[in-house]
């Protein structure tokens, strides 16, 4: 074992008892050069924080003892941090500008046992940026079923942990439901601690109506599953609010189209991030932009609710192969294709193999739109 590997365990132990650790940099100044010893801190925490599980602190929690009502490391004394009541803490973190954290978080976050992150690496950042030194322990979809039973364990010896995702609120559309669900089991008290959200800031500056939503997540990947699931929505009249990987926007966008026809709709970008954006407009006109342009980033899009009177098929119809789509729906899933520039021949032929139906019945009705456009 060379001498930088044992002086990094060494600190990583240090760090879960409470005390300050020797400088793991100092193996590597030469290679820094200039860089401040707050530099060489910050590298050496990146080191030790880095994403696989060998490098956060969960096994240095083997000495650990109960001490005023939270778990205290052996050898730290009475006051060395403020006593947090025990229980699992569901932090909210920041969606991109780390000043959008809490107060509350903040204190949670530093007065914890230990911080459970999606990615210890990013959180971090965020602790470094406040001056949090509580240990990182990883906790992901990859290891979460190897770690949880311990860490109720901790939670029941009268533990206080604070999860975390990589942005927002964990638990939603994120890692941790399962460990929120076996510590309530258990009687464990498990705390929400509000937090940014890319829910609500699409929501609040989408342009669309805010009285009423539903949010539906990440839709399934696939275009088959993906149309299903979005047309399960199709008669709902609150607003729609849904999470997008950018490779996946074109395709949810056509996939929309067919669902709804051209609803007004928001693109979302890097929210509270330089690059921010809300992109308004209708489905249609943001397939044709974003074919324009890649795009990149985190992605949050709305798009309007069903309008009252709107000509929707019942739900019973939605079991039935044999019934066919409502006429409008056929008309506006074509309008919309036909206005962004696809051909009467392709837009038929992808419209009658979304809904289902025979292709001679949609293109009839491509031909007398697209004549229609023409005017």
């Amino acid at each position: 074992t060379t001498t930088a590997t044992k002086t990094m365990r060494v600190d990583r132990i240090a760090r879960a008892r409470g005390r300050r650790p020797r400088s793991v940099a100092s193996t590597s100044a030469a290679a820094e050069g200039g860089a401040s010893a707050n530099d060489r801190a910050a590298n050496a925490r990146d080191a030790r924080d880095g994403g696989d599980d060998e490098n956060d602190a969960f096994e240095g929690w083997a000495g650990v003892r109960a001490h005023g009502g939270r778990i205290a490391p052996e050898g730290e004394g009475e006051g060395a941090r403020a006593a947090l009541e025990p229980g699992l803490y569901l932090v909210g973190t920041p969606i991109g500008h780390l000043e959008d954290v809490t107060l509350r978080a903040l204190n949670v976050l530093r007065c914890a046992d230990a911080v459970l992150a999606e990615d210890t690496r990013r959180t971090a950042q965020l602790l470094r940026a406040y001056s949090i030194r509580t240990p990182l322990i990883s906790y992901h979809a990859h290891n979460e079923a190897q770690r949880r039973d311990s860490l109720v364990e901790r939670l029941l010896a009268g533990g206080a942990l604070a999860l975390v995702s990589d942005a927002g609120m964990p638990t939603v559309s994120d890692p941790g439901t399962d460990l929120a669900r076996a510590a309530s089991e258990v009687g464990v008290r498990v705390v929400p601690v509000p937090g940014p959200s890319a829910v609500l800031a699409a929501l609040a500056g989408a342009g669309l109506p805010t009285d009423e939503f539903t949010f539906i997540g990440f839709p399934p990947p696939k275009s088959g599953a993906r149309l299903k699931r979005l047309k399960s929505f199709a008669r709902i009249r609150s607003t729609l609010v849904m999470f997008v990987p950018p490779h996946k926007l074109i395709g949810t966008l056509e996939d929309a189209i067919v669902a709804y026809g051209d609803r007004r709709c928001s693109v979302c970008r890097e929210l509270t991030k330089v690059h921010e954006e809300f992109w308004r407009s209708t489905l249609s006109q943001a397939k044709e932009e974003f074919e324009r342009r890649a795009p990149r980033g985190e992605i949050t899009l709305v798009i309007e609710g069903a309008k009252e009177g709107a000509d929707m098929r019942d739900d019973d119809d939605n079991d039935d192969d044999t019934a066919g789509p409502a006429t409008s729906s056929v008309e506006d899933a074509l309008r919309a294709l036909l206005a962004s520039g696809v051909s009467p021949s392709e837009a038929s032929r992808t419209v009658a193999k979304e809904l289902g139906i025979r292709r001679r019945e949609t293109y009839s009705v491509a031909q007398r739109l697209s004549e229609e456009l023409k005017r």
